[in-house]
């Protein structure tokens, strides 16, 4: 480890360098996690937007029931040895299924 203070980034203002050069070890140590849990707060949130901005492109299929939300996917259950096809979406913290059909055998 150098004996010399970092060099900070270029792109990160002077007035944000002179405030953390003011700091204690422990108030950058506080300062490091909580920017980097910022940092992945605010990846998630981008990465959320994408993809509700994808979900909203995609068109509803024909066979959707009007009671089924577009971002449904199709699942095979097995019941009794017998396979079905389900809707299934999630219902905030809960797994959502509605029956859509027996799976044929000769597909």
């Amino acid at each position: 480890m150098s004996y010399e203070p970092p060099t900070p980034p270029a792109e990160l203002p002077t007035d944000i360098v002179n405030t953390l050069n003011g700091y204690s070890s422990d108030q950058l140590q506080q300062v490091a996690r909580y920017a980097e849990e910022l940092a992945e707060h605010k990846a998630r949130e981008a990465r959320l937007k994408e993809n509700s901005d994808e979900d909203e492109i995609d068109e509803r299929p024909d066979d959707l029931p009007d009671d089924v939300p577009s971002k449904a996917t199709i699942t095979i259950k097995e019941i009794n040895d017998n396979r079905y096809y389900y809707w299934q979406w999630r219902d905030g913290d809960k797994i959502r299924s509605q029956y859509k059909s027996p799976v044929n055998p000769d597909e």
